[in-house]
């Protein structure tokens, strides 16, 4: 009888430490995840994306921290970025000063938003289901101008201020790693943004200087991450106009 409950008794405690042990693992496995970058909301302590300090955004009060000199789109950078879980296409560019990060997010990460939900969502998606592209009109064509819409598009951000500090966080810390130069990386998933500095990506990426468009780019920037009134026309049309100078002698044309 002794015997028999001191077998019992073995069993039972076998039991506990099984059940221990894959709590424990679930905890675990929970907490790498948290841990990774497939999670940009939970905010738990100890977090390794957010040990150390901000590596994002203004790091000083200089009024003309966005006055860059010259501007280069860096093509290891973006693919860098874009390799990042729960980005769907990144485009990084270097000045004299900062860098400039525009994004789309995609849905290989939670948490990439602060706030809102699926209800902040800015693209409606459900027309890919009805074969069209606007859902709303039914249109099947597509703005070949625009990277980012609000139809059948990935994920963009109005107010940058609402991209997750973690993603912003990891983000920063691979920029720096490989430009360590940089004072100050600023992110932005704004579709507006992310869709004019497409345009100035195709630029460079056919060998075309980034040096006309210098003080245009400035003023794109200080709109997004400094509060400029001005947004400046997309480069396609800006290009157009100088075009339409020439044509008429150096007069400006409406």
């Amino acid at each position: 009888m002794n015997k028999w409950i001191n077998s019992k008794a073995s069993i039972r405690l076998l039991a506990l430490a099984l059940i221990a042990v894959v709590g424990l693992a679930g905890c675990n496995y929970e907490q790498r995840v948290q841990n990774s970058t497939y999670d940009y909301g939970s905010k738990k302590k100890g977090d390794p994306k957010m040990l150390g300090g901000r590596m994002y955004g203004a790091m000083s009060s200089n009024p003309n921290q966005h006055d860059n000199l010259w501007i280069e789109y860096s093509t290891h950078l973006s693919t860098v970025v874009s390799n990042i879980n729960g980005i769907a296409a990144g485009m990084v560019f270097l000045t004299d000063k900062n860098a400039y990060v525009g994004m789309t997010m995609d849905w290989t990460a939670t948490g990439t938003r602060k706030t809102g939900g699926r209800k902040a969502k800015e693209q409606n998606n459900t027309g890919a289901k009805e074969g069209v592209y606007n859902v709303d009109t039914g249109s099947p064509y597509w703005n070949n101008q625009r990277f980012a819409g609000p139809y059948n598009s990935y994920m963009t951000v109005n107010d940058h201020n609402e991209i997750s500090s973690e993603l912003k966080q990891t983000i920063a810390v691979q920029i720096r790693k490989l430009a360590p130069a940089v004072q100050e990386v600023h992110i932005s998933a704004n579709m507006e943004f992310v869709n004019q500095l497409v345009q100035y990506a195709q630029e460079a990426r056919m060998g075309r200087s980034l040096t006309p468009w210098v003080d245009s780019f400035n003023t794109l920037v200080k709109h997004q991450f400094a509060g400029g009134d001005y947004v400046p026309e997309p480069l396609h049309i800006q290009k157009r106009r100088g075009q339409a100078r020439l044509e008429n002698g150096g007069k400006t044309t409406p």
